[in-house]
């Protein structure tokens, strides 16, 4: 069983920025893909962005490619988000989310851990 939790969310200007952290811990963590989600009031969970358990690999929505980048430290078992330029529409709960495996999916339901998310909220 793998545990995940968030932290680091919470209220922000436009074009400020906030670094979001996925710790996990329990049985052989090394060798998950991360991957973070986010979901904004009444609509449905959309994938961010996620990393290879090697640092290597990583994919990101295109509605965050040039302001959001991934990267893990393995020593700590924790992902990090660091989210720059953010806008009012970046407003959701982050939930970070990890699977076994060295692919990179987008959709939800390849992912087989969840953290209980962390609130961030941009605004105007």
């Amino acid at each position: 069983q793998v545990q995940l939790l968030e932290s680091g969310g919470g209220l922000v200007q436009a074009g400020g920025s906030l670094r979001l952290s996925c710790s996990a811990s329990g049985r052989t963590v090394t060798y998950l893909t991360v991957g973070w989600f986010r979901q904004a009031a009444g609509k449905e969970r959309e994938f961010v962005a996620t990393i290879t358990w090697t640092g290597f690999g990583t994919n990101y929505a295109d509605s965050v490619k040039g302001r959001f980048t991934i990267s893990r430290d393995a020593a700590k078992n924790t992902v990090y988000l660091q989210m720059n330029s953010l806008k009012p529409e970046d407003t959701a709960v982050y939930y970070c989310a990890a699977r076994r495996g060295a692919t990179m999916p987008t959709a939800l339901n390849n992912y087989d851990y969840w953290g209980q998310g962390t609130q961030v909220t941009v605004s105007s």
